[in-house]
């Protein structure tokens, strides 16, 4: 089995080429190519292992996001759809295997971090986090979505079922969870208080999460743009649910799911912003702990129009916007190079390529998207690739030189400036608005 064809993703290229220029034109195939032919392998069993890079572990969250600007060529390339289904395959299986797992291995190898809660062999690491069931929700629907094919779904079922009963313990979870994990002797970031435990919550209908998509512990229980793509999600699932699985039980469990979580975002996800205006919280906890940031990872407050959850014009949206990208976002850095939104996950006064992207995607004017094309070529550090994060000062200090999912973001938004992006999810019809 190929991967792709390659005279698909040459032709996407050239036309590249032709709109924007050599330099954007050369980045995006060598982004591409980096991940179609050093991060997917397949599997004897059907399915293919995407690693994130420099890390050899499949990342739930990562293994959708690499493959985020190839969804634009599936319905030419039969050979990528079929690869993208393969990952699809592994993504519901590995879920089934432990849905509280963010990163698995390749094999049952015992690699990765073993924490004091014991963990499967298969797992890498062992962080619960909403997005890593979310995502692969997502890939599946996106692939559906996109060819018709349902080859990829021989699992949905069964991993569904795994993913209502986690969201649903986890709008209680210090009263239902069994949910635990203790990282020692590392970053207060790396594990969670309480006895692995976390801090207490009180319930609000949303589900609870110990870690961010960063991969660094919740401050507060409840991280609304996590919450707000979980619900994008189900939505998804429900319609798989009737479609595909003809299954109604299982599509009702999903939308009164997601009708719990909205109100729980509705009610307790806007607050008011430093301003004045009413923004969405990065996260709160039920009892009156509010967290008014944003952080480079997607999910993230500044991505919420790319994940279905509202238009990019949303005034509450906007608002949320301005508040990201300025001083009053304390992940928000600006100097001589650049600006725009880092990480606790990284050190101070650096910002992520992912966010740039993801500020020109959700961009409402083409020179804004424009802009933040420039400014990631501008700060490649010569390598010709996307990194994880770099200092705003000087680009010769980043972090993480093979990071596949940045390579992805920036390809996804070269396709946006050169209006090649062929597939777009509609805004979520139950978002706050």
């Amino acid at each position: 089995m190929t991967l792709y064809t390659p005279a698909i993703l040459d032709d996407l290229v050239e036309t590249v080429r032709e709109r924007l220029g050599e330099r954007v034109a050369a980045t995006l195939h060598r982004c591409l190519r980096d991940t179609l032919d050093r991060t997917i392998e397949l599997q004897p069993d059907g399915t293919a292992f995407i690693i994130t890079g420099d890390i050899p572990a499949m990342w739930l969250r990562d293994s959708t996001t690499q493959l985020t600007p190839l969804l634009h060529l599936l319905e030419r390339d039969g050979a990528l759809a079929d690869t993208v289904a393969a990952v699809s395959r592994r993504q519901l299986r590995s879920i089934i295997h432990d849905p509280y797992a963010n990163a698995f291995n390749v094999a049952a190898n015992g690699a990765g971090h073993r924490d004091v809660v014991p963990q499967s062999p298969w797992v890498w690491e062992r962080k619960y986090e909403i997005d890593s069931l979310a995502y692969p929700l997502q890939l599946a629907y996106d692939l559906w979505s996109a060819t018709g094919r349902t080859d990829h779904l021989d699992d949905l079922a069964e991993a569904a079922r795994e993913i209502l009963a986690v969201w649903n313990t986890e709008q209680r979870h210090d009263k239902l969870s069994a949910y635990r994990f203790e990282r020692r002797g590392g970053a207060e970031s790396d594990t969670l208080a309480e006895s692995g435990r976390g801090p207490a919550t009180e319930y609000t209908g949303m589900t609870w999460a110990g870690f961010r998509p960063s991969d660094d512990a919740c401050t507060h229980g409840y991280n609304i743009p996590s919450n707000a793509f979980a619900a994008v999600t189900l939505g998804y699932l429900a319609e798989l649910a009737v479609h595909v699985l003809r299954d109604e039980g299982l599509a009702a469990e999903a939308v009164v799911l997601r009708g719990q979580i909205e109100q729980g975002v509705r009610e307790h996800g806007i607050v008011p912003g430093p301003d004045g205006d009413y923004v969405y919280a990065y996260e709160v906890d039920g009892r009156g702990g509010v967290l008014v940031a944003d952080d480079a990872n997607v999910p993230s407050l500044l991505s919420m129009p790319l994940l279905g959850w509202c238009a990019p014009d949303d005034e509450l949206y906007r608002a949320t916007r301005a508040m990201v990208l300025s001083p009053t976002n304390p992940f928000y850095y600006s100097g001589s190079a650049a600006a725009g939104v880092g990480s606790p996950h990284t050190p101070a006064e650096q910002v992520w390529p992912i966010a740039i992207a993801v500020q020109g995607l959700t961009a409402l004017d083409r020179a804004e998207q424009s802009a933040a094309l420039d400014l990631l070529l501008e700060t490649d550090a010569g390598t010709g690739y996307m990194h994880e994060s770099f200092h705003v000062d000087d680009p010769g200090v980043f972090t993480r030189p093979w990071f596949s999912w940045a390579n992805a973001m920036f390809c996804e938004l070269v396709l946006e400036v050169a209006d090649l992006r062929a597939y777009r999810r509609a805004p979520h019809p139950e978002a706050v608005r």
